[in-house]
């Protein structure tokens, strides 16, 4: 079992900075591939990033690829988003995720097992 808090979120002005974080607890953090979501109003939970276990591959969907970069510290049991260049329609909660097993696909929501609660990330002026 892992038990995942989000935080780092709030309100940014169009062209600012948040860095997300997202403080794993339990066993083997180090072992689960991570992800990031968002979910707006009106929308569908939507992928927005993913590292593998050991950090060397990551994925980002189109809408953030440039400005988004995710990382991890597995000696911290801590997964971060970091995201530049803001737009309005970043706005969202941002949820972490935890895969813990492999081989399933790393942009679907369906394929992790363990998510935070959120965070709120609101983009405007």
């Amino acid at each position: 079992q892992v038990q995942l808090v989000e935080s780092g979120g709030g309100l940014v002005q169009p062209g600012g900075s948040l860095r997300l974080s997202c403080a794993a607890s339990g066993r083997t953090f180090s072992s689960y591939r991570m992800g990031w979501f968002r979910l707006a109003p009106g929308k569908e939970r939507e992928f927005v990033a993913t590292i593998s276990w050991s950090g060397a591959s990551t994925t980002y969907a189109d809408s953030v690829k440039g400005r988004f970069t995710i990382s991890r510290d597995n000696a911290k049991n801590t997964v971060y988003l970091q995201m530049n260049s803001l737009k309005p329609e970043d706005t969202a909660v941002y949820f972490c995720a935890a895969q813990a097993i492999t081989g399933r696909p790393v942009v679907a929501a369906a394929s992790y097992d363990y998510w935070g609660q959120g965070t709120q990330v609101t983009v405007s002026s």
